[in-house]
């Protein structure tokens, strides 16, 4: 029986398996102190190498064909052309044909500096008004109150009595009044004072005093 032997196997085993333990401890150990990370294991993404076989019973490929004429007002849709019809030779011919164009519009040229500027049109108005449109433009407020209307009576004449006491005559339309200081006449007209060339009448409705001159 191989006892011994097998019990040395076990033992440098067990040696083994705790030596790769003790080293990972240390390993995690190490990155828990340092504050980092142990990094994810990098895996290996498989290359995948392609090789292009060519058919040489293939058909070359056909050319396309030339855009036929386009009769004169009459819109063509746009064509795709690939990288290889494309052509990036430049053509003189065309380039002198551009810069032979002479530029015929009605205003200034921005590709020439001989070129006049458009007149500019003159200012008719100021651009800020003066005072007086200023004030003009601001709203005074509500408009005054009409004037009272005049009042409708003549002063026609003078009655004096034997006391000094005088009363005027008065026509309204074709009434004539007959009245002295604090009378009233056509329901409507106070007498205030009689003058020698005048009389001062109150219009009561509209609270306004007025001298009537004396008529011939």
């Amino acid at each position: 029986m191989n006892l011994g032997l097998d019990n040395k196997k076990k033992t440098i085993q067990a040696a083994v398996a705790g030596s790769v333990a003790l080293v990972g401890v240390i390993y995690l150990l190490w990155f828990f102190l340092s504050g980092t990370t142990p990094p994810p294991p990098q895996s290996k993404e498989p290359v995948i190498t392609t090789t292009s076989v060519t058919d040489t019973h293939a058909p070359a490929p056909t050319p396309a064909p030339a855009p036929a004429a386009v009769p004169a007002g009459k819109s063509v849709a746009p064509i795709a052309y690939s990288a290889a019809q494309l052509d990036p030779t430049l053509h003189p011919e065309g380039m002198l044909e551009a810069e032979a164009l002479v530029y015929s519009g009605t205003g200034r040229n921005i590709f020439s500096m001989q070129s006049a500027p458009p007149p500019i049109p003159k200012v008719i108005a100021p651009a800020r008004p003066s005072a007086a449109a200023m004030a003009a433009m601001v709203p005074q407020g509500p408009p005054p109150p009409p004037p009272p209307p005049p009042i409708d009576l003549k002063f026609f004449g003078t009655e004096v009595k034997k006391d000094g006491s005088k009363r005027a005559f008065l026509l309204h339309g074709e009434d004539v009044f007959l009245a002295g200081p604090g009378d009233i006449v056509d329901r409507r007209y106070k007498i205030h004072t009689i003058m020698p060339n005048g009389i001062v009448i109150e219009d009561l409705p509209n609270n306004n005093k007025q001298t009537i001159p004396l008529s011939q």
